[in-house]
């Protein structure tokens, strides 16, 4: 076996909270979402799990989560890693709008095809697949030789940017992966082995 790769969605943002299309505009958490973010913390700290790099977004709510991470165990100077190719998934003309106003103005089925097929995106904005473009190279450079080398390693991220990594962690197909839901705040513990296949997954539910 090699290393760990701990998942974690951001906990519930502001946006969220008001059923908005978020993609790549910069809000916080709510008051929630840090309660989530401190709790998923907490999990992690009772694994007695200790990390040897940190990656996160380039957005506050991601970055914010990975920070009450690393202080609930202890690493509160942990270097980590800012990049904007783990961002959330960019909504293009969508972001900012009630999702329900957006079902008035575009119709029910094509905002379900948008939110949820994986490779049709909104206009001017990302499918998921777009998403994968970003995320899958710059997990296999810059993420996942730390895990090989037998690190433990925190990703804060984003609902769609973390599927795009789980669906190559767990070779899920488009069908399979536009079906996946994270929940926010819950941490997810991959255990890789060294020719970088899935020896065991987690998830500190509850």
């Amino acid at each position: 076996m090699s290393g760990t790769l701990v998942l974690v969605r951001h906990g519930q943002s502001e946006w969220n909270l008001k059923n908005l299309f978020t993609g790549w505009r910069d809000v916080d958490l709510t008051p929630l979402g840090h309660e989530e973010a401190q709790e998923a913390g907490r999990k992690l700290a009772a694994r007695g799990l200790k990390f040897d790099i940190a990656f996160t977004s380039a957005l506050i709510r991601a970055q914010k989560t990975c920070q009450y991470i690393l202080d609930a165990v202890g690493q509160h100077e942990l270097a980590t890693v800012r990049d904007q190719a783990l961002n959330e998934r960019d909504y293009g003309d969508l972001s900012g709008l009630n999702k329900d106003d957006a079902r008035a103005k575009w119709g029910e089925e094509q905002v379900h095809v948008w939110r949820r097929s994986y490779a049709v995106a909104p206009p001017g904005g990302e499918s998921l697949r777009d998403t994968g473009a970003r995320v899958w190279p710059y997990y296999m450079h810059t993420i996942q030789p730390h895990v090989l080398r037998g690190e433990t390693v925190l990703v804060a991220a984003h609902g769609n940017s973390l599927r795009a990594l789980i669906m190559a962690l767990e070779g899920l197909s488009g069908d399979e992966v536009v079906k996946l839901e994270l929940a926010t705040g819950v941490p997810m513990i991959y255990r890789l082995n060294q020719d970088s296949t899935l020896a065991s997954k987690e998830i500190l539910e509850g």
